[in-house]
């Protein structure tokens, strides 16, 4: 898939953004989009050790497994087998209505179907960035790779979709949501990557480090490998979004090249929406699914399938339909 998106021209230039550790209490928009006290549970956002929260049992055993099964071998394996990228075509829309069958288990804020909170993030980016259509389109797709955790997919286990990432094949930094459940991990105490750099150099680029495999790193993969004309900010979002060490607890910036510092620009202010615009009140979806079709037609085009496929027709997206066992 090519999206064809005009890069604004001042991209990075209005952006007033912390790269500090950030305060969720002492957030404020850029525009009018408020942010609530608490998640749709009653609760601060993003809690992970109170044992009274509605969700504390369900996300604290996920990132066991998650932390005990992201290895960089396991992280080769997945990215070796994906981006093979065999065919499965869908509109862009399709694939936002397959994520009504998926709930994130390592959220703590949210579970409703993933669909609500693709739209939650946009609309709310929409109202306070009008005309950035590239952002919008961020917004809408930035999750599309949960439908990893659906069998026509691969059927993954969620802690192989889903929750915070972290870069492996270098230490596992103690700002990571649950670290102590690392100990379990196979590179924890392998010397070669558990040192602060570990497999990668100073400034190397995070292009270059090999992220915890998710829907993140796989939705990257298939703008990336598709030839996505989406600006650098909108991949580094998809790519990057999950990863809270780096843009909430300011970990594992001495990874970062010029393009990253950035690109985080960007990032920070995604993810006032991403996290906050979570909630109980469900989006209308038969109100704006003409706006992101329209969206979706404007700025989505359809060029060549890889391998012996030509482009047959217009605003389809690539997704890998080779099952994987455990």
């Amino acid at each position: 898939m090519t999206i064809l998106i005009q890069q604004p021209d001042h991209l990075g230039a209005e952006v007033d953004a912390k790269t500090e550790p950030l305060n969720e209490r002492e957030l404020v928009l850029d525009g009018g989009f408020l942010i609530p006290q608490t998640n749709s549970f009653g609760q601060i956002f993003r809690t992970y050790n109170d044992a009274e929260s509605a969700r504390h049992e369900g996300v604290e055993n996920f990132y066991r497994k998650n932390h005990t099964y992201q290895s960089l071998d396991f992280v080769k394996k997945m990215r070796q087998e994906y981006a093979k990228l065999n065919k499965v075509e869908m509109s862009i829309w399709e694939c936002c209505e397959l994520l009504n069958e998926v709930v994130d288990e390592s959220d703590p804020d949210l579970d409703e179907p993933q669909i609500e909170h693709l739209l939650q993030t946009a609309e709310a980016i929409r109202k306070d960035y009008p005309d950035e259509d590239w952002l919008h389109l961020t917004g809408l797709i930035h999750d599309l790779g949960k439908v990893l955790n659906l069998p026509t997919f691969g059927g993954l286990p969620q802690w192989a979709v889903v929750g915070d990432t972290f870069p492996v094949g270098c230490r596992f930094d103690e700002s990571i949501v649950h670290h102590k459940y690392f100990k379990e991990n196979p590179d924890y105490n392998n010397s070669s990557y558990n040192t602060k750099h570990g497999i990668y150099s100073e400034k190397c680029g995070l292009d270059n480090v090999m992220m915890s495999w998710g829907h993140d790193d796989y939705m990257y993969l298939v703008a990336k490998e598709n030839n996505t004309t989406l600006p650098s900010a909108a991949l580094f979002i998809i790519r990057y979004h999950s990863f809270y060490a780096l843009h909430r607890e300011g970990a594992y910036k001495h990874l970062m090249n010029d393009e990253d510092v950035e690109n985080l620009k960007w990032l920070h202010i995604f993810n006032k929406y991403d996290l906050y615009s979570k909630s109980k009140t469900r989006i209308d979806v038969e109100k704006v699914k003409p706006y992101y079709l329209s969206l979706i037609e404007k700025v989505t085009t359809l060029e060549t399938f890889v391998s012996s496929f030509v482009a047959v027709e217009k605003f389809f997206i690539l997704f890998i339909l080779r099952k994987i066992f455990f």
